[in-house]
């Protein structure tokens, strides 16, 4: 069997602490850099909320590019966890994904304050809820197979074919759950937005 240490949970704890990290120097950098990133750009300014606010949204278009951005991702993420860069793989990524959410943040907060909070929560709304469990077992995953691959100590490695289904199985799971996250935001949360950028 792959190994998997003495916690099923692996990596959750750090995936926290280095989300957590990427997140700060994301509000960091765009400190820094506000008036090159926000105030001399149109990076979610006022016009763009308009625009947003009164746009048609074709809802099967959006569902196709945003499930075939999600899959690829989780793709790239489950192909290079394979190689000896795994691991650098699976914690950069979360380390990006937090700076990208402390970016998206602190750019709200600079252009509207305590509502620019609000409207980041309904921004992801309802779909990170699948999104981010979705996720941490992805890497949750793929670190175990890194280790498995890479950090046996001489160990051989036995998988009977019932454990190789049930890791099959989890993948398959976690694509579903991609899957639904990206049906919720393509078909809800776009009208969940609007409704609320008219009272914004």
């Amino acid at each position: 069997m792959l190994y998997e240490g003495k916690n099923k949970m692996v990596g959750y704890r750090i995936y926290v602490n280095l989300f957590c990290v990427g997140l700060v120097i994301g509000i960091f950098v765009l400190n820094i850099g506000k008036r090159l990133l926000v105030e001399n750009t149109t990076l979610l300014d006022e016009y763009t909320l308009y625009q947003m606010k009164y746009m048609t949204v074709d809802c099967n278009a959006l569902f196709w590019y945003v499930f075939r951005r999600r899959i690829f991702a989780l793709l790239i993420v489950l192909i290079l966890s394979t190689t000896y860069l795994g691991l650098v793989i699976c914690r950069g990524a979360v380390i990006w994904y937090g700076f990208s959410a402390g970016i998206f943040l602190a750019t709200l907060i600079i252009r509207y304050g305590l509502k620019g909070i609000l409207l980041a929560g309904v921004s992801i709304f309802p779909q990170y809820i699948l999104y981010v469990p979705a996720m941490i077992m992805l890497l949750s995953w793929c670190e175990v197979l890194f280790r498995g691959i890479y950090c046996r100590n001489g160990e051989e490695v036995v998988e009977n074919k019932k454990t190789a289904m049930a890791r099959a199985g989890k993948v398959f799971l976690i694509i579903v759950v991609m899957a639904v996250g990206c049906l919720l935001e393509s078909y809800v949360n776009p009208y969940i937005l609007q409704g609320f950028l008219k009272i914004f």
